[in-house]
């Protein structure tokens, strides 16, 4: 029988353990995922990236949060919760257009994020060509200099 998790463990981590244990919540800052065995106790693995466009990752000192939902769509299971502050909170179930709404406002998210920013006008100060300099020019600033440098 299935147990639905509503308090979780998190531990930060380099590298996935061998064995995943249920209930934690694994972290590894340094690749930018997340992993567990999905909480609502179906025992699959569920691996989720970290990223400014995706989940996103809240250490308050004591306990995790993770944004937005994890949806597991992809298993029989189709569990979907938050993770706050070491709590998960249960969420219903979408439907196949609230999953495909889903992806489609993901990949435009990380689209606009990605995207170059576009040419346009330069906002350089214009050219001004030089003016040539002239024995003048030359003899004019040699004598600032030498001024300049005597008192």
């Amino acid at each position: 029988m299935k147990m639905q998790l509503h308090e979780i463990k998190h531990q930060f981590i380099e590298l996935a353990p061998p064995e995943i244990a249920p209930g934690i919540l694994y972290v590894s800052v340094k690749y930018k995922n997340m992993i567990h065995l999905c909480f609502c106790g179906c025992g699959h693995k569920v691996v989720t990236p970290l990223s400014p466009t995706g989940w996103q990752v809240t250490f308050d000192g004591k306990t995790l949060s993770v944004t937005p939902s994890i949806g597991n769509w992809q298993l029989a299971c189709r569990s979907h919760y938050i993770i706050s502050r070491g709590r998960v909170q249960w969420v219903g179930q979408w439907s196949k257009e609230m999953i495909a709404a889903g992806f489609a406002h993901d990949r435009q998210a990380k689209q606009d994020y990605y995207k170059p920013p576009p040419l346009g006008p330069s906002h350089h100060a214009p050219v001004v060509p030089a003016t040539p300099k002239t024995s003048k020019t030359a003899r004019g600033l040699a004598a600032v200099i030498r001024k300049w440098w005597s008192s």
